[in-house]
């Protein structure tokens, strides 16, 4: 017999009892493949808790990490960490008394169970982190960010720039203005 994989739970036993009765397992230092360009810079730690509901199971986890991104300012690498929490309800995907496949066009993009009554927790986890994702990541709140004239990052090392002396053909567009209705005045 193989090891289950990480972060799935059989459930067979689980789906044999009354509603309302739970499971928890703790989850540490699982690691998991994430969609897109997304990657995992640290383990996943935490818990879940599953419960039997009348149609399948009620999924509620709580899941630290910590992703790599890039700061959108100056451009480092960093570390994003982030709790996630899933609470979300699966069904299973054969009828547990009869043995029999669910017809699952009724509810298509509901998550499901496999064929063994087992839960994926990476795929829920997966979803859940890719949609953590901050849209623009910083490395600090109040990153600097880039030097306009060099590209080095900005900052108390920084060195200023000389001052480069206009072309004297461009020298008159320093007189040009324009007012706020668009028009130069």
């Amino acid at each position: 017999m193989t090891a289950p994989a990480p972060l799935v739970y059989p459930l067979a036993g689980l789906l044999a009892e009354p509603i309302g009765t739970d499971r928890r397992y703790e989850i540490a230092g699982a690691t998991i493949a994430l969609p897109d360009d997304l990657r995992l810079v640290e383990p996943l730690d935490g818990s879940v808790r599953v419960t039997r509901t009348n149609r399948g199971v009620l999924v509620d986890a709580r899941i630290a990490t910590a992703i790599a991104g890039l700061c959108v300012r100056c451009l480092r690498d960093i570390e994003i960490p982030m709790t996630v929490e899933i609470h979300d309800e699966v069904l299973p995907s054969v009828d547990f008394a009869s043995g029999k496949a669910v017809d699952a066009s009724a509810e298509p993009d509901v998550a499901r169970l496999t064929d063994h009554h087992e839960l994926n927790l990476a795929t829920l986890a997966a979803e859940a982190i890719s949609l953590e994702e901050p849209i623009a990541a910083l490395c600090e709140e109040a990153c600097p960010g880039l030097c306009v004239d060099c590209g080095q990052r900005l900052g108390p090392d920084h060195l200023e720039h000389e001052v480069v002396e206009i072309d004297p053909r461009l020298a008159a567009l320093r007189g040009f203005r324009v007012d706020g209705d668009g028009e130069s005045g």
